[in-house]
């Protein structure tokens, strides 16, 4: 971490800026990565863009638990940072990787044993099914390398480095565009694994991002109080880390079958739709970076300050990130409203794919500017260990009233496609609304009590 920054006394605005550009950067490398993965299953056929798409629900799983763990991890030791508990902090590392690697367990054996019945929910036949499995079990098999990967750069994202994280995602990005062809097409002793080739191309740049973190928390200021009897079990430890943890990665789940629920919409329309809105979602997330990166800054910097008791810092940071945020996606929303048909033709030349990927961008493009709300939002909850609101937030915005919203709109009132899109639109503008009532009233009455905030 530098030196010169200070998470409970450097200006809000320069610590947005100091740690949300590192982390935006990183994930703009993530989301490069993907969409690479997504160009070269192009080029293997618009059934494999189809299979990428509909394997995201799926996979999405390992992310929603990543988070999860990373969250938690960042929020614990950024507390315990804050309330000058170094000690306690250092414990929280290897606990940590002792919760990543048992859950790490639990998430490939449900991978490899639920993905034929939810990708035939999604509407896959036997074929359909055999190709996405040959993608989605390596990624399941790697599950403990990236959990482990996520819960040390929750350690780092705690003390404010974001850059680290950032380095593993540039180098992967360059690594994942040499690997990729070379084990889908082959080359010399390497057979040629077809769309399985994206998923050993991404186990490998896992591992090597994994050793480096690694290495850098192994030279972080804690580490000095990081002993070997540290990574023996500690009931007290994990139960804190389980109780952080678990619901964010129920809230990102939420954000998996969320996605799954529009798929199912989706698929009755046909595979070339699923491969037009798969196509589109990756553009779409390239333009939320800044607000990705904002979600991990406002949770480092609010978790150290919650443990510090600053809480008009709290306050002053959640509304100067929607200020950036919002700003942002507006102007974000513009260049996908226009570009929508030159960035879906980038990844197929499909025009019945592509029409349906530029139905999808422009109406995003609309509904952009409240993204900020939920990310923030989240974030905030989070920092204040108050995960459970984030918990209900999800379960609300993305299951229960989408999808009877788009339950009436497509089965009752006959919608089509499009409708699909403009229903999101209508229930998030109305979900981020009430959430931005809320999040105002919890923290100008709540954060001005007398009495202690919370009590755990």
């Amino acid at each position: 971490m530098s030196k010169s920054i200070n998470l409970t006394k450097d200006p809000i605005w320069s610590l947005l800026r100091k740690v949300t550009i590192p982390a935006s950067v990183g994930s703009l490398f993530q989301t490069f990565y993907n969409l690479v993965d997504t160009w070269f299953a192009g080029k293997i056929s618009a059934e494999a863009i189809g299979a990428i798409a509909k394997s995201f629900p799926i996979y999405f799983t390992i992310i929603a638990v990543g988070v999860g763990v990373g969250a938690g991890t960042n929020a614990l030791i950024g507390n315990s940072l804050g309330e000058k508990k170094n000690k306690v902090a250092s414990m929280y590392i290897a606990q940590s990787l002792i919760f990543a690697l048992f859950i790490s367990i639990l998430v490939t054996l449900f991978g490899l044993n639920a993905s034929n019945f939810l990708l035939g929910v999604m509407g896959s036949d036997e074929a359909g099914i055999f190709l996405t499995r040959e993608y989605l079990d390596i990624i399941f098999y790697g599950t403990f390398i990236v959990l482990i990967q996520i819960s040390l750069n929750g350690t780092l994202n705690a003390q404010g480095d974001t850059k680290s994280y950032r380095n593993v995602l540039i180098f992967s990005f360059f690594l994942n565009i040499f690997l990729n062809p070379l084990f889908i097409w082959g080359y010399g002793i390497i057979p040629a694994f077809g769309i399985a080739g994206l998923a050993i191309a991404t186990v490998i740049s896992q591992l090597i991002g994994t050793i480096y973190l690694a290495y850098k928390v192994n030279n972080c200021r804690i580490k000095k109080y990081l002993k070997i009897q540290c990574f023996i079990p500690k009931y007290s430890y994990l139960i804190s880390l389980i109780k952080q943890s678990v619901p964010i990665m129920f809230s990102m789940l939420f954000i998996g079958v969320g996605i799954f629920n529009i798929l199912y919409f989706i698929g009755q329309f046909g595979d070339l739709a699923t491969a037009g809105y798969g196509a589109a979602l990756r553009i779409e997330q390239v333009f939320l970076l800044p607000v990705i990166g904002l979600n991990t800054a406002v949770l480092s910097i609010g978790g150290q300050n919650f443990g510090a008791k600053a809480f008009n810092r709290i306050r002053e940071l959640y509304f100067k990130a929607l200020i950036f945020g919002s700003s942002f996606m507006a102007l974000a929303g513009m260049i996908i409203f226009f570009g929508a048909e030159f960035f879906v033709s980038l990844f197929t030349d499909n025009s019945e794919a592509i029409k349906h990927g530029i139905i999808y961008l422009k109406v995003a493009a609309l509904i952009g500017p409240i993204y900020p709300a939920f990310f923030i939002t989240t974030a905030v909850f989070q920092a204040v260990k108050k995960p459970l609101y984030s918990l209900y937030l999800s379960i609300l915005r993305l299951t229960a009233f989408p999808f009877l919203c788009l339950w009436y709109v497509i089965n009752i009132r006959g919608g089509d496609y499009e409708d699909i899109f403009y229903t999101i639109m209508v229930t998030n503008w109305i979900m981020g609304i009430a959430v931005l009532l809320f999040i105002g009233y919890f923290l100008n009455n709540v954060f001005n009590q007398k009495k202690p905030l919370f009590s755990f």
